[in-house]
């Protein structure tokens, strides 16, 4: 598969679990190639794991890393890929079993003002 093939196939599960083409914003280009490229084109389009699971993955991994400006990218994915606000508590409260306490309540907090920053541009 030639590079522009990695990349449209990339493009596209961005654009699925984003809702919007890819744009490299802030990141470097040669970095934003490889991600849409390696990250999307080939591992978030790897057979034996839904959008969906890949994506409550993804949540997870963040939540407990602490990166909160990818964590919060993602829980917009994980709402477009169809799972729910109430899964998404739910993993967080499960998380903080596993992750630690502040975890959770970081996850929750985050995924809180996602939900109301969408809430606030529908109303």
């Amino acid at each position: 598969m030639t590079k522009s093939e990695r990349y449209e196939k990339g493009a596209a599960r961005m654009k699925e679990l984003f809702g919007a083409e890819p744009r490299p914003g802030t990141m470097h280009e040669d970095f934003f190639q490889i991600t849409v490229e390696n990250l999307f084109g080939d591992i978030w389009t790897r057979p034996g794991l839904e959008l969906k699971e890949r994506s409550m993955i993804t949540v997870a991994a963040l939540t407990v890393l602490a990166r909160e400006r990818e964590l919060k990218v993602h829980i917009r994915g994980a709402l477009n890929a169809g799972i729910s606000r109430e899964k998404i508590n739910e993993m967080m409260i499960h998380l903080a079993h596993y992750g630690g306490w502040p975890v959770g309540v970081n996850g929750l907090r985050i995924a809180k003002e996602v939900f109301d920053e969408i809430d606030s541009k529908q109303g």
